[in-house]
């Protein structure tokens, strides 16, 4: 299954959720939000929301600064 993550193609062995795909690249979910096929999606619905052919993730980040 192939899936676009933050502008990049990436190629999925097996169905996972959003949350699996976050754990699998090592992403820190603390302090992050996710767009999903374009919408935000809440955070409660990142471990049942089911990735699909050609989904289109964009992973945020907050960061500090001045």
């Amino acid at each position: 299954m192939n899936i676009t993550l933050n502008g990049n193609r990436v190629e999925i062995e097996k169905p996972v959720t959003l949350m699996e795909l976050l754990e699998l690249k090592g992403i820190e979910v603390e302090k992050i939000i996710v767009e999903y096929n374009y919408d935000i999606l809440m955070r409660d619905d990142w471990k049942i929301t089911a990735l699909k052919e050609n989904d289109n993730i964009e992973v945020l980040r907050f960061v500090g600064g001045g």
